[in-house]
């Protein structure tokens, strides 16, 4: 079973019509759904089981800026400005707080690497916009209290945060409900109607939305549905494993990775602990569609995913590319991907982070979980609306940065909806790239 998230009461209401709906009730579809009313639009969040019912309440909670891939540095430093706001303007509390992120490296090699991120950052945003700083063995010793382990140094971001992603989106998503905004759950979207060729509403299993725009920001779920409308989206999944540990005095309180944990203090006392770059791959027959567009990526990650085959194989074979809108479809029959961890790199993690932090040997595991994330073959997501489709707005492949960037996401998705100007330049992240003939190119940033 997954993390335990808070949860928000259902609403099958539907209102005859919106300016815009989005469609999916993660992060980015909620935060997408918060800008588009601060501008004054009217918008449904349509949700097919709870909100952050996915990968928006199984990742590490990480808020960092700290080696972004440079294409999305700018906008994770606008989504900080924005996590240090949300819980002020909106009255909850997210878990956010600002604590500081670390990534120590193991050997000279790896604190050259992010030197070089660091030197490259600077040189793109400039040294006030990030306070990033390298940091000497002794220095990093001092961040990891206890540490058994000596560590040629690091790179630390004392402005990067952490929040809670069981209770931040389910929490923003009842403040939206509170100042208007329409939150749907379950109500799963089957398709887009078009009048013109312009998007004009879309169904869901409780009947019909009249819109203006589409903004599908469904996470593992988007291409699938995105090619039901003849919308290629390159995207693939990968089965990210994470564990969280009953409380414990005594902990280190910045969070930090190296090779082998990621590591982050809870709000309840415990950790949340996971492989820090290892992963699986369920092979489907996407993955062999999208082999070649995904060939560099695999090149570069080669020892990090491990491949597998088991039912998801078959799954995807049956799984239909159309359907009626007037039937149940797959949405319906499946409200939450809830995926079985992999216990193997669980295991290593914790097994690491007793290493390093002996004293704290005595820790146990709580829970543990996986999660499909969303990735394109740049790492880098789509936020972009769909050359020939007016009205039609993708948030999607957000490769496991999707909770850390979400707030920028969301409010660069509504200024594009709105056509109003971006927070950011948003041409890194065009859905046109992996057609136009544009170099697609695999970062240093992870």
């Amino acid at each position: 079973m997954g993390p335990p998230t808070d949860t928000i009461p259902e609403d099958r209401t539907l209102p005859d019509r919106v300016d815009v709906v989005v469609i999916g009730g993660g992060i980015v579809g909620v935060s997408t759904a918060r800008a588009l009313a601060d501008k004054g639009l009217s918008v449904a969040v349509c949700e097919k089981g709870v909100v952050a019912g996915e990968q928006s309440s199984r990742n590490w909670g990480w808020c960092r800026a700290t080696h972004r891939d440079l294409r999305e540095l700018e906008l994770s430093l606008e989504s900080l400005k924005l996590w240090r706001r949300i819980d002020a303007e909106l009255g909850i509390d997210t878990g956010f707080r600002t604590s500081g992120i670390l990534y120590a490296a193991d050997d000279s090699q790896a604190l050259a690497d992010h030197e070089a991120w660091l030197e490259r950052a600077r040189a793109l945003v400039g040294r006030d916009a990030l306070d990033s700083r390298m940091v000497s063995a002794d220095e990093t010793a001092a961040l990891m209290p206890g540490t058994a382990r000596r560590f040629a140094g690091g790179i630390y971001t004392p402005s990067d945060g952490r929040a809670e992603p069981q209770r931040a989106v389910p929490a923003m998503a009842a403040a939206l409900r509170a100042r208007g905004v329409t939150v749907l759950m379950p109500c799963a979207v089957r398709g887009v109607e078009t009048s013109g060729g312009a998007v004009s509403a879309v169904v869901t299993e409780l009947g019909r939305i009249a819109c203006s725009s589409v903004v599908v920001a469904g996470g593992a779920w988007t291409r699938y549905f995105t090619g039901s409308l003849a919308v290629d989206v390159p995207q693939l999944l990968v089965r990210s494993s994470v564990l969280r540990t009953a409380p414990i005095e005594g902990g280190p309180e910045v969070s930090a990775c190296n090779q082998d944990v990621g590591y982050r203090k809870r709000l309840d006392g415990g950790y949340t602990i996971a492989n820090a770059f290892h992963s699986d791959h369920d092979i489907t027959p996407d993955s062999f569609r999208l082999f070649f567009k995904f060939l560099p990526a695999l090149k570069s990650q080669f020892g990090s995913i491990k491949l597998g085959l088991n039912a998801r194989f078959l799954d995807g074979l049956r799984m239909p590319r159309r359907w009626p809108l007037d039937q149940p479809t797959i949405f319906e029959l499946v409200r939450t991907l809830d995926p079985v961890p992999n216990p193997s790199f669980n295991a290593k993690a914790l097994a690491e982070f007793r290493a390093i932090y002996p004293a704290l040997s005595q820790i146990r595991e709580a829970q543990a979980w996986a999660g499909y994330i969303d990735v394109t073959p740049d790492a880098v997501p789509v936020i972009s609306g769909v050359d020939g489709k007016p009205g039609l707005f993708i948030a999607t492949g957000f490769s496991g940065h999707g909770f850390g960037i979400g707030p920028g996401a969301g409010r660069l998705m509504a200024d594009l909806v709105a056509r109003d100007r971006p927070i950011v330049n948003p041409h890194a992240f065009r859905l046109s790239r992996f057609f136009d003939g544009s170099r697609i190119e695999i970062d240093g940033g992870f």
